[in-house]
């Protein structure tokens, strides 16, 4: 799995190319094309939510506790 800065600079590429009409990205010398709009939002889509997950805190531990209710 790439780390936070690899995945933002993939998702602003393709934001620019996105936004400049543009179908094809090149990053880190492979090249996609992409056959609609639609399909390019659900990549964008697809890298904020694997953003998302790589900058969210990781939980190492869980604590349970209960009680009788006395």
């Amino acid at each position: 799995m790439a780390n936070v800065p690899e995945l933002e600079a993939m998702r602003d590429k393709l934001l620019k190319a996105r936004f400049a009409g543009v179908r094809t990205v090149e990053y880190d010398g492979r090249r996609i094309t992409y056959a609609s709009d639609a399909e390019m939002a659900a990549a964008l889509a697809d890298l904020d939510r694997r953003i998302a997950a790589a900058s969210a805190p990781r939980v190492n531990q869980v604590r349970i506790s209960s009680s009788k209710g006395t």
